[in-house]
């Protein structure tokens, strides 16, 4: 009896076990967030995407357009001094005092972990002097550098203006670009940090849940949360699982939980479904006789399973699915092998000149001699003629 009672269970747990191998992609196609992307955070490759060009508002997710901006435009250890506007500021704080003197950094760090409106504001009005100048300099400094398309940033910690505004594929690109930065890194990823300043002791927390490990995803690396009225919940994470980094931006959802839950459904996907792999600077690609290769290293990303690569006679290479679904395209060079090129030195026509008229001369001097030898010819046959 009891052999049966365990046969039957392993029955049971197969049936359960196969039940649960659904297709990789179903969960994300339930999302509740009203726009998401999900990005190879090296390639750029867009893995997912709902309403991803839509524009949204990112409430404060525009942060992280703000600190990268800071990182590359400023000295991180230079001295802010707290400007009397960031008393007119709403929403979450970490309480600045005007005349204050805090290092950029710090702000930074205040502006990211904890969110703080005041610390964005002094960041803005150190750097650019003025809330326009900061605003037409961030968007030309994303559009050029970054090369969003969407975006345009009225103020530098998210509070809702209807001009400020971006799209889930935008935000990609900024958290992307920005991941490259050591110093974005440490910050984006730190979970907490003792913060003294004039009139505030304490340490402060990241509001991310599965950054702080409240909800667990073992390769979460960093993370920012927003929210206004208008934006409702938006959140940004990345992922490493040690062979592939991921981006997931979320836009408004109704439910915090909600969020988060669609951000774990993002990254199992990618993680499940995609692979991480590099081409090297000068590695050569063919098409029939064509031959190509790449100008860079370049990060690809590619299916787990029935991936292909393919390249066009341009030098174009695309990575895709198995139904044909282009997921990455890169341009190559076209690589050519240049035979030597065979100059001739002055000597060498000067040599050619003089040979070039011997030549002449020769063939005149030959043309010259026969017929001297045919007159002289002819005029002995006369003699003989005569001598008859």
């Amino acid at each position: 009896m009891m052999k049966k009672i365990l046969a039957l269970s392993m029955i049971l747990i197969s049936m359960y076990t196969h039940t649960e191998t659904v297709r990789a992609d179903e969960g994300v196609s339930e999302l509740t967030s009203e726009a998401a992307v999900l990005m190879d955070t090296q390639s750029g490759a867009i893995l997912f995407g709902k309403n991803e060009e839509n524009k949204m508002y990112p409430a404060s997710l525009t942060k992280m357009a703000t600190a990268i901006y800071a990182i590359e435009n400023a000295d991180l250890n230079e001295q802010v001094v707290v400007s009397e506007d960031v008393l007119n500021i709403d929403g979450t704080r970490v309480y600045l005092n005007p005349g204050e003197q805090v290092p950029l950094k710090k702000l930074v760090q205040g502006m990211m972990i904890n969110s703080g409106n005041d610390a964005a504001l002094a960041i803005a009005l150190h750097i650019d002097g003025s809330i326009e100048e900061y605003s037409q300099n961030i968007n030309k400094f994303l559009e050029t550098k970054i090369g969003v398309t969407s975006t345009h940033f009225i103020n530098p910690h998210g509070l809702f203006d209807e001009n400020h505004y971006t799209t889930a594929k935008d935000l990609g690109l900024i958290l992307n670009y920005a991941m490259k930065n050591s110093d974005f890194r440490e910050i984006f990823g730190t979970k907490q940090l003792d913060w003294d300043g004039e009139s505030w002791d304490t340490t402060i927390m990241s509001h991310h849940r599965m950054l702080k490990g409240e909800i667990p995803y073992e390769w979460v690396t960093g993370g920012k949360t927003g929210f206004v009225d208008q934006s409702k919940q938006t959140l940004a994470t990345t992922a490493d699982n040690g062979q592939m980094k991921l981006t997931a931006i979320l836009l408004k959802s109704e439910y915090k939980r909600k969020i988060y839950e669609d951000t774990i459904k993002l990254f199992d996907y990618g993680f499940t479904s995609f692979k991480s792999s590099q081409i090297i600077k000068g590695e050569e690609f063919k098409k029939g006789k064509l031959k190509f290769k790449a100008a860079d290293d370049v990060f690809l990303t590619e299916p787990i399973e029935q991936g292909k690569r393919m390249i066009d006679t341009e030098g174009v290479l695309t990575i895709q699915d198995a139904n044909g679904e282009i997921i990455q395209s890169v341009e190559l060079k076209p690589s050519i092998e240049k035979k030597p090129e065979v100059t001739k030195t002055t000597q060498e026509l000067k040599q050619s000149g003089v040979l070039t008229l011997n030549s002449i001369i020769g063939a005149a001097l030959f043309i010259l001699a026969a017929f001297v030898w045919f007159l002289n010819r002819k005029q002995k046959k006369n003699r003989r003629f005569r001598s008859r």
